[in-house]
């Protein structure tokens, strides 16, 4: 064979391989680096992912066994340029198929992918020793061991990927380790700063962004940015954010897994904490409704410890309206928010359009006053009380308050609501919980005489219950939309069979592969009439 044709297949496997790499690299960053959700993406893409790559594990083997067999012979023969045809046909493929593509959160070429790769060229390297010490006995051994480790490497990237994260675990801990240290010496050094904590399966970030803009009206205030609700996220808004003039840190946690909270509690040690709601979310990795409950009371173990040690004023915040948290109310004095009656801080006289919402807030001492808000919906009043009643305690008076909530603004991708001309767009991309997707639809229902169209992939990562629940988000969207646009065939089953169950009109009822096609679709139908459309979640690259 032609020396330039090997070193033209050769360069073409280098660059598959190095976009494969980064292809599933891609993924388990996606992933947050955990196990769990990089192997449920490659569970969804089994098919695919295991046809090329056994295709280039069996050619390269083969070709590389037969090599180190007889390799005069086969050299010679003709089948050698049948085998090129077949290296240049599937290394193409690889090269299509991992070519970089435009991707909802780019890939980031942070410290630790570097570190990954260079981990990926020292298992290469082992498999290379390994290899030529097994084939040392051939007629060829250099490249029939070229060959066939070619074949295993490249046959087997994706779980390359998984060995070289599971390998740099440990000083990936080290490096964690140190940098959570330095954030507790700059937070110890910090005196007089007042931490609040906040989580929830949902509310949070909305809890996060109101409270910022009440406490503001008095403090100088840092929170934890967009979704910086994981350990490594606060450090890095500790390490890089946190100035001496800031008198509270408003610090978002989110969790996953059992004990996450209080991951995030051992490094902050919170003065404070809201519990904006417990709900059925993450149920694939939380496993049960005890373990929500009882990783998200972390949150207020930790307050209540806090006063313990510490002694003085240590407030605790729950949603009173919530289901979940009045069954397992586990601190008597822990002060309740919400609309219904019996809360320590209450909404009532409420008045919602799909221009603002008006309604009246009570506090604890007797005082009240009405409040004006741009943004729409009950669940906005809820999430706003959860604010009122912390600034309220914190210091703010009525009068200011009033002030800060006509200045709330809508959380990006949190129902947030933009218009173009006559459309007009509910943004809940970052939403993921039944609850959540509900109060969508009862927001969407509130723009009468304008067309309601919803764009969804829907609901993931609620375990055994996933099904069921995109059923009934299916039969509750019959009810209000007009039309429904879902994304993904595979994902929506679901939502698709309750909405047919309901009685919605199949021939208004639309199944996208992409986000883009159901985007371009949503503007054409019923073009130039006022609508309304709502973007109900955005799976990430990693769900497919």
């Amino acid at each position: 064979m032609n020396i330039a044709i090997i070193v033209l297949l050769a360069a073409l496997f280098v660059a598959a391989a190095v976009l494969g790499l980064r292809y599933y690299t891609h993924m388990l960053q996606l992933s947050s680096y955990q196990f769990q959700g990089y192997f449920r993406f490659l569970k969804s893409r089994i098919i695919s992912c295991a046809l090329l790559h056994f295709l280039v594990l069996a050619v390269f083997v083969y070709d590389g066994i037969k090599r180190g067999i007889n390799a005069k012979a086969f050299f010679e023969s003709s089948s050698d340029y049948v085998i090129a045809i077949g290296f240049l046909i599937i290394g193409l493929g690889a090269l299509a198929e991992y070519f970089p593509k435009p991707a909802k959160k780019k890939f980031v070429v942070t410290d630790r992918v570097k570190r990954l790769f260079v981990t990926y060229a020292l298992i290469l390297a082992a498999f290379i020793l390994i290899t030529l010490v097994c084939v040392r006995n051939m007629a060829a051994p250099g490249r029939a061991g070229a060959l066939i480790v070619t074949g295993i490497y490249f046959g087997f990237l994706p779980l390359v990927v998984a060995l070289a994260n599971l390998i740099n675990k440990p000083v990936e801990n080290r490096i964690a380790k140190w940098f959570i240290d330095d954030a507790k010496r700059i937070l110890k050094e910090h005196d007089g700063l007042r931490i609040i904590g906040i989580t929830g399966s949902f509310g949070k970030t909305s809890v996060k962004y109101y409270l910022t803009t009440l406490l503001s009206e008095k403090y100088r205030v840092l929170m934890t940015p967009e979704s910086f609700n994981t350990p490594m996220g606060i450090v890095r808004t500790i390490r890089e954010k946190m100035q001496p003039m800031h008198e509270i840190f408003v610090c978002e946690m989110g969790a996953r897994h059992l004990h996450d909270i209080k991951e995030i509690t051992d490094i902050v040690h919170p003065d404070d904490g809201i519990l904006t709601s417990i709900g059925y979310q993450h149920l694939e990795t939380f496993h049960s409704l005890e373990n929500i409950v009882s990783t998200k009371y972390e949150l207020l173990d930790a307050v209540e410890e806090k006063a313990t040690e510490k002694g003085g004023e240590h407030l605790k915040f729950v949603n009173g309206d919530n289901e979940i948290i009045k069954a397992n109310m586990k601190y008597k004095d822990a002060i309740t928010y919400g609309l219904s009656e019996g809360n320590d801080f209450r909404a009532t006289d409420i008045k919602v359009t799909s221009a603002g919402t008006t309604f009246t807030v009570t506090a604890p001492d007797g005082e009240s006053a009405e409040f004006n808000t741009k943004l729409v919906g009950r669940h906005n009043v809820e999430n706003i009380m959860g604010a009122i009643a912390a600034a309220y305690k914190m210091g703010v008076p009525m009068n200011k308050l009033k002030m800060g909530v006509r200045r709330i603004q809508s959380v990006p991708h949190r129902l947030e609501l933009v218009k173009h001309g006559a459309v007009s767009i509910l943004d809940d991309a970052y939403n993921s919980n039944p609850n959540g997707a509900k109060v969508a639809l009862e927001t969407l229902d509130l723009f009468e005489g304008k067309v309601k169209i919803l764009v969804t992939p829907g609901m993931v990562e609620l375990g055994a219950k996933e099904d069921e629940y995109n059923k009934a988000f299916g039969e509750q969207a019959a009810k209000v939309c007009d039309y429904i646009i879902l994304v993904g065939e595979n994902n929506t089953k679901a939502i698709k069979a309750g909405a047919e169950e309901a009685g919605f009109p199949k021939e208004k009822l639309f199944v996208k592969n992409t986000l883009n096609e159901a985007t371009q679709l949503m503007y054409e139908l019923e073009a130039g009439k006022e609508k309304v459309i709502l973007l109900e979640n955005d799976l990430p690259d990693n769900y497919t």
